[in-house]
């Protein structure tokens, strides 16, 4: 099976149309098109480190907005098991379904290897701690790809991807303080065109 082509920044972003946990159909582009985006896909419904990366997200979402960034969570469950999933981990969050996985495809989100999803020590060290969290490690449900990666772009509203997070393993989802600060320090939603950083006139 050929691997997914990874998009690389400054790579228009796949504008798709998946259905919200209403049974809705939304286009992504509609979802960048007034603010940048940060979209982010999860694996599936038993992973720790997913619930995890929601709470963090659901925690900060306030911090996100402030940053002039708008939210949207995919991931691979029906819209009617989306939402059971979402109200539970995900509250307050923007979520849509993609059951066939159609946009994991699109975004270059592959099925991982071994030494990504079960033999990684980081993946183990990172499960104890979720546990502790009372987040208890679980099979996928029937449907969904125990082996899927996740990731996290943001999108400008040109369309444009100005940061794809490709996980190195499952484990691997960004610190929010990295999705927030911009490349160097600069606004999400301030142009990247020409020179950027603080400071910088």
């Amino acid at each position: 099976m050929a691997k997914n082509q990874q998009i690389q920044f400054n790579h228009s972003a796949p504008d798709l149309s998946l259905k919200n946990t209403l049974g809705e159909q939304v286009q992504l582009s509609s979802l960048w098109a007034k603010k940048p985006l940060l979209l982010a896909f999860t694996r599936h419904f038993g992973c720790t480190q997913c619930k995890e990366m929601l709470e963090e997200l659901v925690t900060g979402k306030e911090r996100i907005h402030q940053a002039g960034l708008e939210i949207a969570v995919v991931m691979q469950g029906t819209p009617e098991h989306t939402a059971i999933f979402a109200s539970r981990y995900a509250p307050g969050l923007f979520c849509l379904a993609d059951p066939e996985r159609i946009a994991y495809q699109a975004y270059g989100l592959e099925r991982g290897n071994l030494f990504q999803t079960f033999l990684n020590p980081k993946v183990w060290s990172a499960v104890a701690k979720s546990r502790k969290k009372g987040y208890e490690v679980a099979p996928a449900p029937v449907g969904q790809d125990s082996m899927q990666m996740s990731g996290t772009f943001i999108i400008g509203t040109n369309g444009k991807i100005e940061l794809p997070y490709y996980y190195d393993h499952i484990a691997d989802h960004p610190p929010l303080d990295l999705l927030l600060s911009g490349v160097l320090s600069t606004r999400w939603d301030e142009s990247f065109d020409g020179p950027v950083g603080p400071g910088i006139e």
